[in-house]
C-alpha cells in the first residue's frame, strides 16, 4: 500500500434510530443509521411499514375518498358525456358543471 493515500481505518460506534447501538470498524468514528439487524423486519419476522413522509396516511385518504365518490362522475367523463350527448359548447359544459358542483356543495 502507499502510504498517506488511504483514510484512516477506526474503531466506529453505530447508533440506530432504534437506540441500539454496536461497534465496527469504519473510516469515520460515528454512524447513524435508520434500520439495523435488531429492529429490521425481515430479521424480526414482524410486519412493519415504514412510513416515508406520511405515504402511507395520503394513500388511506385517497382511496377513502375514492370509496365516497364512488357513483359520481369526475368532471372529465361529465365534460365528455354532454359534448357526445348533443355537441354542447364549453359555456353549456361549464354551465352544467356549476349546476353539479353547487348541488354537490349543498348536499355536504
Amino acid at each position: 500500500m502507499k502510504p498517506s493515500i488511504h483514510p484512516n481505518y477506526v474503531e466506529s460506534t453505530v447508533t440506530c434510530s432504534c437506540g441500539h447501538v454496536f461497534q465496527t470498524r469504519s473510516t469515520r468514528p460515528t454512524l447513524r443509521t435508520d434500520l439495523c439487524s435488531v429492529c429490521h423486519p425481515f430479521y424480526t419476522g414482524e410486519q412493519r411499514i415504514v412510513d416515508t413522509a406520511g405515504q402511507v396516511e395520503r394513500f388511506t385518504r385517497r382511496m377513502e375518498a375514492a370509496a365516497a365518490n364512488a357513483g359520481q362522475k369526475s368532471k372529465r367523463q361529465r365534460r365528455l358525456e354532454a359534448r357526445q350527448q348533443g355537441n354542447a359548447t364549453d359555456e353549456d359544459v361549464e354551465a352544467l358543471e356549476d349546476e353539479v358542483e353547487a348541488t354537490e356543495a349543498s348536499a355536504k
